[in-house]
């Protein structure tokens, strides 16, 4: 087998992304063959280049970006933390060298996450064509928008109607996303591996709507039945779509997962425990006694 070739993207708003990139440049080669690199939070190269692994200097929102320009060509992508969080983005420049060639030769070292397949489909539109799709790592969110007044949204699981609800709007969330708006909308958080879908409306005028996971091969459907001038469909926060009353958001699994190499260094939870805290107790006051 030959070398395994490697592309480095860098978000160029992050601090030193542009250095770092230039001394991955420098250092990778000794180890695999440099597919190619960009400066840039929209890569336009990657699929052409189709390596083997992606280097992502950045974020978490660099990393989800880049899942979601690579569509069904997934390969495997290391995330280095530049941002604030790192919850997916789990190596620094200094790990990422020390495990590199580990992870290079050992499958162990990626696993598979839940993408989902987000459509729009306007009745106005031709039945070939959709009025938006995308792909989605974490998220499809329907929020309510200008002027800021309820929406009502019809919520079918396959071709079964599971409810209508009112209220600010709607999160359907992969199991790796439920730990961004999800989490914070008051959803349950899923083991990134799970193959299931979770949907959590937000802020619902009904005591009796709660959050529900679903089988990962169920299609979900939310027909707009009452929407604002405002209301958006946006994907992983990212981009977004406007909605006119009738259009429904088609979100179903992707056949193709997302590929994420996870720092074996740290346990399973870590990320969780240590950076969201997951679990932990109120802090002591100063004066306590001990």
């Amino acid at each position: 087998m030959g070398r395994k070739s490697v592309y480095i993207v860098a978000n160029p708003n992050k601090a030193r992304a542009s250095e770092t990139l230039d001394a991955l440049r420098a250092w990778i080669p000794d180890h695999a063959a440099l597919a190619g690199s960009e400066l840039t939070s929209e890569p336009a190269g990657l699929a052409e280049a189709r390596p083997d692994f992606v280097v992502v200097l950045g974020g978490d929102g660099t990393l989800i970006g880049v899942a979601r320009a690579m569509g069904r060509t997934q390969v495997p992508m290391i995330g280095v933390n530049l941002g604030k969080l790192g919850f997916l983005a789990e190596f620094t420049v200094d790990e990422l060298q020390s495990h590199f060639d580990e992870i290079l030769s050992e499958p162990a070292w990626t696993r598979e996450q839940m993408m989902l397949e987000v459509g729009v489909d306007r009745p106005t539109q031709s039945s070939e064509s959709r009025a938006f799709s995308s792909w989605a790592m974490n998220d499809c969110v329907i929020q309510a928008g200008p002027p800021f007044r309820m929406i009502e949204l019809a919520v079918y699981v396959d071709d079964t109607l599971l409810t209508s609800v009112a209220g600010d709007g709607l999160i359907i969330a992969t199991p790796g996303g439920s730990t961004a708006h999800n989490m914070s909308a008051g959803g349950p958080i899923l083991q990134p591996g799970l193959d299931a879908i979770v949907i959590t409306p937000i802020c619902p005028h009904a005591l009796t709507f709660r959050p529900i996971a679903v089988e990962g091969d169920c299609t979900v459907r939310i027909v707009a039945t009452g929407v604002n001038e405002g209301t958006t469909a946006s994907v992983d926060g990212q981009i977004s779509t406007l909605l006119r009353a009738g259009d429904t958001v088609v979100v179903r699994r992707s056949a193709e997962p997302v590929r994420l190499v996870r720092n074996r260094a740290y346990p399973p939870w870590h990320t969780l425990q240590t950076k969201l805290h997951w679990g932990s107790g109120p802090t002591p006051s100063p004066d306590a006694k001990r």
